[in-house]
Protein backbone atom coordinates (compact mmCIF):
# COMPACT_ATOMS: atom_id res chain seq x y z
CA UNK A 1 0.00 0.00 0.00
CA UNK A 2 1.40 3.52 -0.89
CA UNK A 3 -0.36 6.24 1.32
CA UNK A 4 1.58 9.12 0.02
CA UNK A 5 2.86 9.66 -3.38
CA UNK A 6 3.87 12.69 -4.96
CA UNK A 7 2.17 15.07 -7.49
CA UNK A 8 3.77 18.22 -9.19
CA UNK A 9 2.81 21.75 -8.23
CA UNK A 10 3.51 25.16 -9.12
CA UNK A 11 6.58 27.18 -7.45
CA UNK A 12 6.80 30.44 -6.56
CA UNK A 13 9.17 30.95 -9.86
CA UNK A 14 6.69 29.21 -12.07
CA UNK A 15 3.90 30.83 -11.05
CA UNK A 16 5.67 34.37 -11.51
CA UNK A 17 6.37 33.50 -15.31
CA UNK A 18 2.92 32.86 -15.90
CA UNK A 19 2.13 36.07 -14.48
CA UNK A 20 4.63 37.96 -16.07
CA UNK A 21 3.87 36.31 -19.32
CA UNK A 22 -0.18 36.99 -19.48
CA UNK A 23 0.56 40.40 -17.91
CA UNK A 24 2.85 41.30 -20.96
CA UNK A 25 0.08 40.22 -23.43
CA UNK A 26 -2.33 42.29 -21.54
CA UNK A 27 -0.11 45.60 -21.57
CA UNK A 28 0.87 45.06 -25.34
CA UNK A 29 -2.28 44.98 -26.45
CA UNK A 30 -3.79 47.96 -23.56
CA UNK A 31 -6.37 44.93 -22.63
CA UNK A 32 -7.69 46.28 -18.97
CA UNK A 33 -7.71 43.17 -17.05
CA UNK A 34 -7.75 41.17 -14.43
CA UNK A 35 -5.52 37.83 -13.78
CA UNK A 36 -5.78 35.40 -11.44
CA UNK A 37 -3.54 31.97 -10.55
CA UNK A 38 -4.88 28.73 -8.86
CA UNK A 39 -4.19 25.39 -7.70
CA UNK A 40 -5.26 22.48 -8.83
CA UNK A 41 -7.87 22.85 -6.33
CA UNK A 42 -9.27 26.03 -7.87
CA UNK A 43 -7.16 27.98 -4.44
CA UNK A 44 -5.88 31.53 -5.31
CA UNK A 45 -2.00 31.65 -6.17
CA UNK A 46 -1.33 35.32 -7.31
CA UNK A 47 -3.64 38.14 -8.70
CA UNK A 48 -2.77 41.05 -10.56
CA UNK A 49 -4.92 43.48 -11.81
CA UNK A 50 -3.67 45.99 -14.71
CA UNK A 51 -3.94 49.69 -14.93
CA UNK A 52 -7.95 50.99 -15.09
CA UNK A 53 -8.87 47.48 -14.79
CA UNK A 54 -12.71 47.42 -13.29
CA UNK A 55 -12.77 46.09 -10.07
CA UNK A 56 -15.67 43.64 -10.71
CA UNK A 57 -12.81 41.41 -12.49
CA UNK A 58 -11.48 40.44 -9.96
CA UNK A 59 -13.72 37.53 -8.96
CA UNK A 60 -14.36 36.49 -12.34
CA UNK A 61 -10.80 36.10 -12.75
CA UNK A 62 -10.46 33.92 -10.12
CA UNK A 63 -13.98 32.11 -10.77
CA UNK A 64 -12.80 31.38 -14.46
CA UNK A 65 -9.17 30.16 -13.27
CA UNK A 66 -10.92 27.87 -10.94
CA UNK A 67 -13.47 26.29 -13.27
CA UNK A 68 -10.43 25.56 -15.88
CA UNK A 69 -8.61 23.97 -12.57
CA UNK A 70 -11.52 21.44 -11.04
CA UNK A 71 -12.92 20.25 -14.40
CA UNK A 72 -9.23 19.99 -16.36
CA UNK A 73 -10.57 22.19 -19.03
CA UNK A 74 -10.46 25.25 -20.40
CA UNK A 75 -13.82 27.14 -19.10
CA UNK A 76 -15.03 28.09 -22.57
CA UNK A 77 -16.13 24.45 -23.15
CA UNK A 78 -18.18 25.02 -19.93
CA UNK A 79 -19.67 28.17 -21.98
CA UNK A 80 -19.62 26.58 -24.83
CA UNK A 81 -22.47 23.82 -23.41
CA UNK A 82 -24.53 26.54 -22.06
CA UNK A 83 -25.03 28.58 -25.47
CA UNK A 84 -25.98 25.17 -26.98
CA UNK A 85 -28.55 24.59 -25.24
CA UNK A 86 -27.35 22.42 -21.84
CA UNK A 87 -28.60 24.52 -19.47
CA UNK A 88 -27.74 22.06 -16.74
CA UNK A 89 -24.04 22.94 -17.00
CA UNK A 90 -24.91 26.31 -15.03
CA UNK A 91 -25.59 23.99 -12.28
CA UNK A 92 -22.23 22.63 -12.27
CA UNK A 93 -20.61 22.86 -8.35
CA UNK A 94 -17.56 25.79 -8.85
CA UNK A 95 -17.99 26.44 -12.63
CA UNK A 96 -18.71 29.82 -14.35
CA UNK A 97 -19.80 29.55 -17.88
CA UNK A 98 -17.59 31.94 -18.64
CA UNK A 99 -14.44 32.28 -21.49
CA UNK A 100 -11.02 33.02 -20.11
CA UNK A 101 -9.88 30.23 -17.45
CA UNK A 102 -6.93 27.90 -19.09
CA UNK A 103 -5.44 25.35 -17.29
CA UNK A 104 -1.79 24.97 -16.76
CA UNK A 105 -0.40 21.41 -17.78
CA UNK A 106 2.67 19.46 -17.55
CA UNK A 107 2.76 16.29 -19.50
CA UNK A 108 -1.31 16.09 -19.62
CA UNK A 109 -1.22 16.76 -15.55
CA UNK A 110 -3.50 19.94 -14.99
CA UNK A 111 -1.61 21.53 -12.04
CA UNK A 112 -3.18 24.99 -11.73
CA UNK A 113 -5.48 27.23 -13.97
CA UNK A 114 -5.17 31.02 -15.17
CA UNK A 115 -8.22 32.87 -15.61
CA UNK A 116 -8.76 36.58 -17.21
CA UNK A 117 -11.13 39.08 -17.52
CA UNK A 118 -11.92 42.66 -18.01
CA UNK A 119 -12.43 42.74 -22.01
CA UNK A 120 -13.87 40.22 -24.63
CA UNK A 121 -14.26 36.39 -23.89
CA UNK A 122 -11.70 36.14 -27.06
CA UNK A 123 -9.74 38.77 -25.53
CA UNK A 124 -9.46 37.72 -22.01
CA UNK A 125 -8.54 34.25 -23.10
CA UNK A 126 -5.94 35.50 -25.14
CA UNK A 127 -4.22 36.74 -22.34
CA UNK A 128 -4.51 33.39 -20.27
CA UNK A 129 -3.29 31.61 -23.25
CA UNK A 130 -0.32 33.22 -22.88
CA UNK A 131 0.52 32.46 -19.42
CA UNK A 132 -0.35 28.40 -20.41
CA UNK A 133 1.95 28.52 -22.99
CA UNK A 134 4.90 29.90 -21.42
CA UNK A 135 7.67 27.84 -20.08
CA UNK A 136 6.96 27.60 -16.25
CA UNK A 137 9.13 25.64 -13.05
CA UNK A 138 6.97 23.23 -10.94
CA UNK A 139 8.21 21.10 -7.69
CA UNK A 140 7.44 18.01 -6.79
CA UNK A 141 4.94 17.85 -3.07
CA UNK A 142 3.62 14.62 -1.27
CA UNK A 143 0.12 13.67 -2.06
CA UNK A 144 -2.34 11.08 0.04
CA UNK A 145 -3.32 8.87 -2.12
CA UNK A 146 -7.24 6.49 -2.25
CA UNK A 147 -5.14 3.62 0.03
CA UNK A 148 -3.93 6.30 2.39
CA UNK A 149 -7.47 8.04 2.37
CA UNK A 150 -8.76 4.71 3.34
CA UNK A 151 -6.23 3.86 6.20
CA UNK A 152 -6.87 7.00 7.78
CA UNK A 153 -10.78 6.13 7.81
CA UNK A 154 -10.53 2.17 8.74
CA UNK A 155 -8.22 3.06 11.60
CA UNK A 156 -11.30 5.22 13.00
CA UNK A 157 -13.65 2.84 11.83
CA UNK A 158 -12.10 -0.12 13.32
CA UNK A 159 -12.02 1.56 17.17
CA UNK A 160 -15.45 3.05 16.96
CA UNK A 161 -16.98 -0.06 16.13
CA UNK A 162 -15.07 -2.06 18.71
CA UNK A 163 -16.03 0.63 21.02
CA UNK A 164 -19.82 0.61 19.28
CA UNK A 165 -20.50 4.10 18.75
CA UNK A 166 -21.09 5.29 15.05
CA UNK A 167 -19.56 8.39 13.60
CA UNK A 168 -18.96 9.56 9.86
CA UNK A 169 -14.94 9.49 9.32
CA UNK A 170 -14.35 11.91 6.20
CA UNK A 171 -10.87 11.61 4.57
CA UNK A 172 -9.86 14.49 2.78
CA UNK A 173 -6.63 15.78 0.26
CA UNK A 174 -4.79 19.10 0.95
CA UNK A 175 -6.85 21.34 -1.12
CA UNK A 176 -9.80 20.28 1.07
CA UNK A 177 -11.74 18.17 -0.88
CA UNK A 178 -13.33 14.82 -0.07
CA UNK A 179 -11.93 11.84 -0.95
CA UNK A 180 -13.08 8.98 0.96
CA UNK A 181 -15.75 8.27 3.67
CA UNK A 182 -17.02 6.17 6.18
CA UNK A 183 -20.44 5.96 6.98
CA UNK A 184 -21.93 3.06 9.13
CA UNK A 185 -25.93 2.40 8.76
CA UNK A 186 -26.34 4.01 12.57
CA UNK A 187 -24.44 7.11 11.39
CA UNK A 188 -26.70 10.56 12.10
CA UNK A 189 -27.65 12.10 8.53
CA UNK A 190 -25.89 15.51 9.68
CA UNK A 191 -22.81 13.84 10.24
CA UNK A 192 -21.74 13.51 6.83
CA UNK A 193 -21.18 17.64 6.00
CA UNK A 194 -19.88 18.19 9.68
CA UNK A 195 -17.49 15.79 9.54
CA UNK A 196 -16.51 16.63 6.06
CA UNK A 197 -16.42 20.31 7.83
CA UNK A 198 -13.78 19.54 10.11
CA UNK A 199 -11.81 17.74 7.70
CA UNK A 200 -11.65 20.39 5.11
CA UNK A 201 -11.23 22.93 8.09
CA UNK A 202 -7.89 21.14 9.30
CA UNK A 203 -6.41 20.91 5.46
CA UNK A 204 -7.47 24.50 4.46
CA UNK A 205 -5.95 25.92 8.01
CA UNK A 206 -3.08 22.97 8.42
CA UNK A 207 -4.08 22.41 12.26
CA UNK A 208 -6.33 20.72 14.02
CA UNK A 209 -10.27 22.17 13.98
CA UNK A 210 -9.94 22.02 17.77
CA UNK A 211 -7.73 25.09 17.57
CA UNK A 212 -10.82 26.99 16.00
CA UNK A 213 -12.96 25.86 18.89
CA UNK A 214 -11.02 26.82 21.58
CA UNK A 215 -10.13 30.00 20.43
CA UNK A 216 -13.92 30.81 19.95
CA UNK A 217 -14.70 29.74 23.18
CA UNK A 218 -12.12 31.21 24.99
CA UNK A 219 -12.43 35.04 23.94
CA UNK A 220 -12.22 34.91 20.37
CA UNK A 221 -15.43 34.58 18.76
CA UNK A 222 -14.30 36.50 15.57
CA UNK A 223 -12.62 32.78 14.94
CA UNK A 224 -16.42 32.07 13.26
CA UNK A 225 -15.49 34.32 10.65
CA UNK A 226 -12.83 32.57 9.50
CA UNK A 227 -13.40 31.47 5.43
CA UNK A 228 -13.92 27.94 4.97
CA UNK A 229 -13.39 27.21 8.65
CA UNK A 230 -15.76 25.40 11.13
CA UNK A 231 -14.60 25.97 14.88
CA UNK A 232 -15.47 22.29 15.87
CA UNK A 233 -12.97 19.64 17.18
CA UNK A 234 -12.72 16.71 15.83
CA UNK A 235 -10.47 17.49 12.22
CA UNK A 236 -7.07 16.40 12.35
CA UNK A 237 -4.10 17.27 9.10
CA UNK A 238 -2.31 14.32 7.85
CA UNK A 239 1.61 14.94 8.05
CA UNK A 240 3.98 13.42 6.18
CA UNK A 241 7.36 14.56 5.75
CA UNK A 242 6.30 18.04 7.53
CA UNK A 243 3.31 18.43 4.76
CA UNK A 244 -0.19 18.15 5.31
CA UNK A 245 -1.13 15.71 2.73
CA UNK A 246 -4.61 15.78 3.94
CA UNK A 247 -7.01 15.93 6.94
CA UNK A 248 -9.89 13.36 8.45
CA UNK A 249 -12.46 14.92 9.99
CA UNK A 250 -15.09 12.55 12.57
CA UNK A 251 -18.13 13.75 13.51
CA UNK A 252 -21.03 11.70 15.33
CA UNK A 253 -19.20 10.01 18.25
CA UNK A 254 -20.47 9.94 21.64
CA UNK A 255 -19.01 13.25 22.31
CA UNK A 256 -16.82 15.86 20.93
CA UNK A 257 -14.26 14.75 22.66
CA UNK A 258 -14.35 11.18 21.21
CA UNK A 259 -14.43 12.90 17.96
CA UNK A 260 -11.55 14.09 18.47
CA UNK A 261 -9.80 11.39 19.69
CA UNK A 262 -10.56 9.51 16.79
CA UNK A 263 -9.66 11.70 14.15
CA UNK A 264 -6.13 12.14 16.03
CA UNK A 265 -6.17 8.32 15.89
CA UNK A 266 -7.33 7.92 12.17
CA UNK A 267 -4.76 10.61 11.06
CA UNK A 268 -1.33 8.99 13.12
CA UNK A 269 -2.78 5.82 11.39
CA UNK A 270 -2.37 7.17 8.13
CA UNK A 271 1.14 9.22 8.79
CA UNK A 272 2.38 5.92 9.81
CA UNK A 273 0.88 3.41 6.97
CA UNK A 274 2.67 6.23 5.26
CA UNK A 275 6.35 6.01 6.59
CA UNK A 276 5.99 2.07 6.63
CA UNK A 277 5.10 2.10 2.62
CA UNK A 278 8.27 3.95 1.73
CA UNK A 279 9.88 1.47 -0.04
CA UNK A 280 9.68 -0.92 2.76
CA UNK A 281 6.44 -2.78 1.41
CA UNK A 282 5.75 -4.80 -1.51
CA UNK A 283 3.66 -3.88 -4.58
CA UNK A 284 1.92 -6.36 -6.35
CA UNK A 285 -0.02 -5.55 -9.73
CA UNK A 286 -1.66 -8.48 -11.12
CA UNK A 287 -1.76 -8.45 -14.98
CA UNK A 288 -5.01 -7.06 -15.88
CA UNK A 289 -4.53 -3.90 -13.92
CA UNK A 290 -1.14 -3.97 -15.18
CA UNK A 291 -3.32 -4.31 -18.99
CA UNK A 292 -5.70 -1.85 -17.61
CA UNK A 293 -3.36 0.51 -17.01
CA UNK A 294 -1.42 0.38 -20.53
CA UNK A 295 -4.64 1.04 -22.21
CA UNK A 296 -4.29 4.91 -21.29
CA UNK A 297 -0.99 5.21 -20.23
CA UNK A 298 0.13 6.37 -16.31
CA UNK A 299 2.03 5.57 -13.57
CA UNK A 300 1.83 2.03 -11.84
CA UNK A 301 3.49 2.80 -8.72
CA UNK A 302 4.32 6.41 -7.13
CA UNK A 303 7.11 6.99 -4.15
CA UNK A 304 9.21 9.43 -3.60
CA UNK A 305 12.21 7.79 -4.74
CA UNK A 306 10.73 5.73 -7.48
CA UNK A 307 8.24 5.48 -10.19
CA UNK A 308 7.25 2.44 -12.37
CA UNK A 309 5.41 3.83 -15.15
CA UNK A 310 2.89 2.34 -17.59
CA UNK A 311 4.58 3.65 -21.02
CA UNK A 312 2.14 4.26 -24.07
CA UNK A 313 3.25 6.50 -26.91
CA UNK A 314 1.28 6.49 -30.48
CA UNK A 315 3.52 9.89 -31.74
CA UNK A 316 6.96 10.79 -31.16
CA UNK A 317 7.54 13.56 -28.47
CA UNK A 318 9.93 16.02 -27.57
CA UNK A 319 13.16 15.77 -26.07
CA UNK A 320 13.31 14.30 -22.71
CA UNK A 321 16.44 15.80 -20.21
CA UNK A 322 15.84 14.53 -16.54
CA UNK A 323 18.86 16.10 -14.61
CA UNK A 324 18.22 13.72 -10.93
CA UNK A 325 16.28 10.79 -12.61
CA UNK A 326 17.36 7.54 -14.62
CA UNK A 327 14.48 5.89 -16.86
CA UNK A 328 15.46 2.10 -17.00
CA UNK A 329 12.68 0.60 -19.81
CA UNK A 330 11.59 -2.50 -21.33
CA UNK A 331 9.58 -2.61 -24.36
CA UNK A 332 6.31 -4.42 -24.17
CA UNK A 333 5.11 -4.26 -27.51
CA UNK A 334 4.99 -2.27 -30.61
CA UNK A 335 8.88 -0.29 -31.99
CA UNK A 336 10.41 2.85 -31.44
CA UNK A 337 13.60 4.38 -32.39
CA UNK A 338 14.86 6.36 -30.03
CA UNK A 339 18.13 8.96 -29.79
CA UNK A 340 19.90 9.18 -26.54
CA UNK A 341 23.09 11.55 -26.04
CA UNK A 342 23.88 14.64 -28.19
CA UNK A 343 23.25 18.84 -27.94
CA UNK A 344 19.71 19.63 -27.70
CA UNK A 345 18.26 22.07 -29.92
CA UNK A 346 16.06 25.10 -28.58
CA UNK A 347 15.95 23.57 -24.67
CA UNK A 348 13.56 25.29 -22.36
CA UNK A 349 13.30 24.34 -18.65
CA UNK A 350 10.33 23.16 -17.25
CA UNK A 351 10.73 22.13 -13.74
CA UNK A 352 13.48 21.38 -11.20
CA UNK A 353 16.31 19.40 -13.06
CA UNK A 354 13.44 18.71 -16.10
CA UNK A 355 14.21 20.21 -19.44
CA UNK A 356 12.28 20.08 -22.88
CA UNK A 357 13.51 20.23 -26.28
CA UNK A 358 12.42 20.57 -29.85
CA UNK A 359 15.51 17.96 -31.23
CA UNK A 360 18.33 16.28 -30.63
CA UNK A 361 21.65 16.98 -33.19
CA UNK A 362 23.94 14.10 -32.97
CA UNK A 363 23.68 11.56 -30.39
CA UNK A 364 22.90 7.61 -30.78
CA UNK A 365 20.45 6.19 -32.52
CA UNK A 366 18.34 2.76 -31.28
CA UNK A 367 15.66 1.09 -32.52
CA UNK A 368 13.43 -0.79 -30.10
CA UNK A 369 11.71 -3.95 -30.05
CA UNK A 370 9.41 -5.92 -27.88
CA UNK A 371 11.78 -7.60 -24.91
CA UNK A 372 14.50 -4.84 -26.00
CA UNK A 373 15.28 -2.69 -21.91
CA UNK A 374 17.02 0.90 -22.49
CA UNK A 375 18.74 2.38 -19.35
CA UNK A 376 18.99 6.67 -19.28
CA UNK A 377 21.10 7.57 -16.77
CA UNK A 378 20.39 11.24 -14.89
CA UNK A 379 22.09 13.95 -17.25
CA UNK A 380 21.31 12.45 -20.49
CA UNK A 381 19.20 14.16 -23.00
CA UNK A 382 16.42 11.57 -25.00
CA UNK A 383 14.33 11.39 -27.89
CA UNK A 384 11.13 9.59 -29.12
CA UNK A 385 11.35 10.35 -33.09
CA UNK A 386 9.15 7.34 -34.53
CA UNK A 387 6.88 5.00 -32.27
CA UNK A 388 4.38 2.36 -33.52
CA UNK A 389 0.56 2.80 -32.33
CA UNK A 390 0.47 1.94 -30.21
CA UNK A 391 4.49 1.25 -28.63
CA UNK A 392 4.14 -0.05 -24.86
CA UNK A 393 7.24 0.23 -22.17
CA UNK A 394 7.54 -0.34 -18.19
CA UNK A 395 9.41 2.58 -17.31
CA UNK A 396 11.59 2.56 -13.63
CA UNK A 397 12.15 6.43 -13.15
CA UNK A 398 14.38 6.39 -10.06
CA UNK A 399 15.79 9.81 -8.74
CA UNK A 400 19.37 9.73 -7.75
Amino acid sequence: MIAVGTRRALDAKGIDAVMAVAEEEATRNGYRVVIAIVDAGGHLLQLRRTEDAQPASGQVAIDKARTAAIFVRPSREIEQQVSSGRLGALALHGAVALTGGIPLTVDDEVIGAIGTSGETPDQDESVSLAGAHTPFSVTDVPALTRDGAQAAADAAAAVATERAVWPVVAVVDAGGELMHLWRPDLAQVASVQVAADKARTAALYRRPSKDFEDQAAHGRPSALHLAQAVPLQGGMPIVHSGHVVGAVGVSGASSAAEDQELSVLAAEAASATARDGEGKAAAYFPAESVAAKFATGGLLHDTPGYKVDAGRRTAPGEVEYHEHVADIMHVVSGTATVVTGGQMIASRAVGPGETRADAIEGGTRRELGAGDVLVIPPGVPHHFTAVSDPFLYLVAKVRD
